[in-house]
């Protein structure tokens, strides 16, 4: 289902920033590298998907 508006990419996006920061603060109380690395993908995907709503929005 395509979503012209981009209001699906927002969703995912806010979804995978908001997994991102549960990681990155669990992975900072447990001294944990790997999941902080983990939770800065998520982060960053939450970011491209939120650039792509928002150029979805604009056409």
């Amino acid at each position: 289902m395509a979503d012209k508006k981009g209001f699906s990419d927002k969703a995912k996006s806010a979804v995978n920033k908001a997994k991102g920061e549960v990681k990155d603060q669990v992975g900072n109380a447990k001294n944990d590298p790997d999941m902080q690395a983990d939770a800065k993908k998520d982060k960053t995907k939450g970011k491209t998907q939120e650039g792509i709503g928002n150029l979805k929005k604009k056409n």
